[in-house]
């Protein structure tokens, strides 16, 4: 039996180097440096059993669309808040934001209704999915998943030496309970739940995912990520940070990069049982990791209310137009609860993707079983009429 690596053992293997870990954008989910993209026979990332992603030719990446619809940005923001904490923090560059993190901390702890131990602030979400992964496979394992969902901590967790159990989505796009619980077994070291999910933008009904975490968590830890929860109408659905309050062992990621729109300025956080979080610093480089400008935006916007209602809002009648626009035009789009759409196409996927950028119009394109996607980010109600105008010249 392989011994646990301590963190000077990682370290020195180029575990944790910056380089090993930090992350690149394989044209949509994030990737470690460590590892090669792998592709299929038609040039495809193969991102799991049921998910392959195009790429345009050459580099795979957009040259200055005009429109952004591709990477999930929040095209309202930062709020005004944030923006004028930003420019008043430049001017304390020069200091240390050691104080200004606990600020934070205690009104994140305050939001959440837990005390100010069971928070971690970290740049993004990103952050503290690749910190958990590392922590939970150091040794090996296996990690249970839905699939399609986001890949960021299945990736690292390969990285690490773990395997990963990808449980497909049920027919109505949401994650199979019962087939990821039977899945788990003694060398289960994580679940991970995605709700709202990506890539498909579907929701997996709450009072049976509670019931789920609350009673896998006495067997296994449960990781589940709401960067999406906020696009939800506020106390419409309960928060899986209910359980951390009865003291289930849940972690629950949550980001500034969507509803608050600063996803360039890497600010996120987790809830978790202190002992959990704890547990995951002694193995990951922590401290400093957010910056003092970038702190300051995140107090700022969450006291920014008004500009979150705004956001969601927006993002709500842009989404409903495009939407009912997909769906005259006989299209069958996923019902969505975030700020992305995903509905099959009838054209080759790579042939899309490029008629779509050469019009300027960024946007993902899929395949899962088979079958061809686009999924399009929502931005403004003028930027979703343009993709609707660039789909029906596609079309045409």
């Amino acid at each position: 039996m392989s011994s646990p690596l301590n963190r000077r053992q990682l370290l020195k293997s180029g575990f944790l180097a910056a380089g090993a870990f930090s992350v690149i954008p394989a044209y949509g989910w994030m990737l470690p440096e460590n590892q090669s993209l792998a592709l299929d026979a038609r040039g495809r990332i193969i991102h799991s059993p049921f998910l392959r992603e195009y790429t345009l030719p050459a580099d795979g990446h957009l040259k200055n669309p005009v429109v952004r619809l591709h990477s999930n940005e929040n095209p309202y923001g930062p709020s005004p808040n944030a923006l004028e904490a930003l420019r008043e923090a430049a001017s304390r560059g020069n200091r240390y934001a050691w104080t200004d993190e606990e600020e934070l901390k205690t009104i994140l702890a305050r939001k959440e209704g837990v005390s100010e131990d069971h928070i971690m602030i970290t740049p993004g979400s990103t952050q503290i999915l690749q910190d958990t992964a590392i922590f939970f496979f150091r040794d090996g394992g296996n990690i249970v998943t839905a699939d399609p969902t986001f890949m960021t901590i299945m990736r690292v967790a390969q990285s690490a030496g773990a395997t990963w159990k990808a449980i497909p989505l049920n027919d109505q796009w949401a994650h199979d309970l019962p087939a990821m619980e039977s899945s788990v077994d003694d060398n289960t070291r994580l679940i991970y739940v995605c709700n709202p999910n990506n890539p498909t933008g579907s929701m997996t009904p709450v009072g049976p995912l509670m019931e789920f975490c609350d009673r896998m968590s006495d067997r296994v830890p449960v990781f589940v990520d709401e960067a999406y929860y906020e696009f939800l109408p506020p106390g419409s659905q309960p928060s899986a940070v209910e359980l951390i309050q009865k003291g289930k062992n849940v972690i629950v990621a949550r980001t500034f990069s969507k509803i608050h729109g600063m996803a360039g300025l890497r600010a996120g956080y987790a809830i978790g049982l202190p002992e959990t979080l704890d547990r995951i610093r002694k193995y990951v480089i922590q401290g400093m990791g957010v910056s003092l400008t970038s702190l300051m935006a995140a107090k700022a916007s969450l006291e920014d209310e008004e500009f979150q209602n705004l956001s969601r809002s927006m993002n709500k009648a842009a989404r409903d137009y495009t939407l009912g626009s997909l769906r005259k035009r006989g299209f069958a789009p996923i019902e969505s609860y975030t700020s992305f759409i995903l509905f099959p196409i009838d054209m080759s996927g790579d042939t899309f993707l490029s008629k779509m950028n050469q019009l300027g119009v960024g946007v993902r394109s899929l395949a899962l079983n088979n079958q061809d996607y686009c999924r399009v980010s929502i931005g403004t109600q003028p930027e979703m009429e343009q993709f609707i105008d660039a789909l029906d010249s596609v079309l045409s």
